[in-house]
């Protein structure tokens, strides 16, 4: 829901203003309607279902995974797709991976989105819109769903649409995620990680990495040209000597090209330990050239690391067999 439009309109209405505040309450929690808001006038009511949409984004395809796992296609009013996915977890974790633009300017050949168009940054209201969607989401009429737990690992590089998402993130904790349950993945846009450092907001840093020298990061992430790995780590560095909170490398594993021991025993002279932590990410297929490693290989590469006093995961797959994994999104319709 646009806010500033609601707000617009309410003023326009000679409306008091807190008339604005209960309305984000009512959406906030999970209302699926201007008719559920019984402490609006009816005449508000009325006037805001002709003149406000309750949602900047229309849903074009729903799909879910064997494992749970939910990934919707949005578009926004002008025409521009999107998807965010839903991840519910056995101890009752509900994390929902949100996008930040619709496509991505950034061309990681391994990353589907990275091979689709890039349209525009997404607003303030269409990120939000994205954890409102689940949260309206009902089960046999019951009542509104939870989530609580937000990674900005959907499509697009989150910190070149960092206003919106700042703004955005203002409003997550009133849908039921806080701040320090919020994460945003970058690929290395060391302009947001040191305006990220800056901020107030107790949020999470995740970093794309994927290799650990230049030549190899270059040839998987062309933007390693312009923010080249050692300038990354420093800005990642600066970030948790500001926000001492530890900063989450992601690093997909890909067979024969960075999942050699060689590779781990970088990546862990590159980081370290009491600041970083690494995951594994199994890949998942994009339609790029590359394949994933063996479990073997991921489980001997976590072992080097781990020798060398780096902490390292391998993160759960999540619906892949509706290519809702990491990786995968790409608004396909």
């Amino acid at each position: 829901m646009d806010l500033d439009l609601v707000a617009e309109t309410v003023a326009a209405l000679g409306e008091p203003a807190y008339r604005t505040r209960q309305i984000w309450k009512w959406v906030a929690q999970g209302a699926a309607c201007y008719d559920e808001m019984t402490d609006l006038p009816l005449r508000l009511r009325a006037a805001l279902q002709a003149e406000v949409p309750f949602s900047t984004l229309a849903v074009q395809r729903e799909l879910r995974s064997c494992d749970g796992t939910v990934k919707v296609l949005l578009v926004t009013h002008d025409g521009r797709p999107l998807e965010t996915v839903l991840m519910s977890y056995r101890d009752g974790r509900r994390s929902l991976c949100l996008s930040s633009q619709s496509g991505c300017p950034l061309t990681c050949t391994f990353c589907a989105t990275g091979q689709m168009r890039f349209h525009r940054n997404l607003s303030a209201w269409e990120i939000v819109d994205q954890a409102l969607h689940f949260r309206r989401a009902r089960s046999r009429g019951g009542p509104p769903g939870q989530v609580d737990h937000a990674v900005f690992m959907g499509m697009g590089e989150p910190m070149m649409n960092l206003d919106n998402l700042l703004r955005a993130c203002a409003r997550l904790p009133d849908v039921g995620i806080t701040h320090r349950r919020t994460a945003i993945s970058t690929v290395g846009w060391i302009p947001g990680i040191e305006r990220l450092a800056a901020e107030s907001l107790p949020l999470r840093l995740a970093l794309s990495l994927h290799a650990a020298d230049d030549a190899l990061r270059t040839q998987l992430m062309p933007v390693n040209e312009r923010y080249p790995l050692a300038d990354v780590i420093t800005a990642c560095e600066a970030f948790y000597a500001r926000k001492r909170r530890m900063v989450f490398v992601e690093y997909v594993m890909l067979a024969g090209v960075n999942d050699t021991h060689a590779q781990a025993a970088a990546l862990a002279a590159a980081l370290d330990p009491k600041i970083f932590k690494v995951n594994l990410i199994p890949y998942n297929p994009t339609g790029s050239p590359y394949e994933g490693s063996s479990p073997k290989a991921i489980e001997a590469f976590q072992a080097e690391l781990e020798h060398h006093g780096l902490g390292a995961t391998v993160r759960l797959t999540r619906g892949r067999d509706i290519d809702a994994a990491c990786g995968q999104l790409a608004a396909r319709g």
